[in-house]
């Protein structure tokens, strides 16, 4: 089945009146980081859009009706993620708003979330194959299920990560880039497969819950990576020691490939 573009949009969306001065978008700018916010009536309906460089050299009090851009490039909820992606990729911009039939706005897609949409579809095989593998060697059935998982309860299977990764899956996360983890319910515990500099990222940078790809194991079963983790000490995600001096593999890789 294809993507849509209601299976990645932002549904909760900051937006702002026509009548909304060019001080108030500032400050709302300043507040949340954005560049820019859709402008809507009375009664939700798209109207225009209110940019950053819209407000370049416009005095304070102007109205946001007055400079706003009326011209307006937008999706539709069950359009295909790839159309959409190529109408930012052709026009050059990197949002559209989503609206219904009667331009009420429901939404908005960003190139961010086109390109997590990518990430996140390369996941499901590794779960499969997981999951196989699992049920191959311990003559079982595993269920698979997506939901989310609280971050302290996560148990580690991996002693080290490295600290370059981490910080490049911190910028993720910030951005709502990070695939989800992936995750072995086993006896009420949570055994993290894959996913660790994640899920420390997220335990540094105060995320609870993280989505997953949850495999559930019959408590009886008793698995490598659980004794693993209990030879090693791995109580919790805090345990995993974050290597500061070396970098990650991939990264040391690449400089080398490039610098030839």
């Amino acid at each position: 089945m294809s993507l849509r573009v209601r299976d990645y949009m932002t549904r909760n969306v900051i937006t702002v009146q026509p009548d909304t001065t060019v001080r108030e978008v500032i400050n709302l700018i300043n507040a949340t980081g954005h560049d820019g916010f859709p402008v809507v009536d009375s009664e939700g309906k798209l109207v225009g859009y209110i940019s950053s460089r819209d407000l370049l050299r416009k005095p304070a009090t102007i109205k946001v009706k007055d400079i706003m851009s009326t011209k307006l490039y937008v999706a539709r909820e069950y359009m295909d993620l790839r159309d959409a992606a190529r109408v930012m990729f052709r026009t050059g911009h990197s949002k559209l708003p989503v609206v219904d039939e009667n331009g009420k706005l429901l939404g908005i897609i960003t190139n961010a979330d086109v390109i997590r949409s990518q990430i996140e579809r390369a996941n499901p095989k590794k779960v499969e194959k997981l999951k196989k593998t699992i049920e191959t060697v311990h003559g079982i059935k595993v269920n698979v299920k997506k939901g989310k998982v609280d971050v302290d309860r996560l148990i580690p299977t991996q002693t080290k990560i490295f600290a370059d990764e981490l910080k490049g899956r911190i910028y993720e996360l910030r951005r709502g880039l990070a695939e989800p983890v992936v995750v072995i319910s086993k006896g009420g515990k949570l055994l993290l497969v894959d996913g660790h500099h994640r899920a420390v990222a997220a335990k540094r940078t105060g995320v609870k819950k993280l989505d997953a790809y949850i495999l559930e194991v019959p408590n009886n079963v008793e698995l490598g990576i659980e004794r693993l983790a209990k030879k090693k000490g791995l109580k919790s995600v805090g345990d995993v020691e974050v290597i500061e001096d070396v970098p990650h593999p991939l990264v040391e890789i690449t400089f080398r490939n490039m610098s030839h």
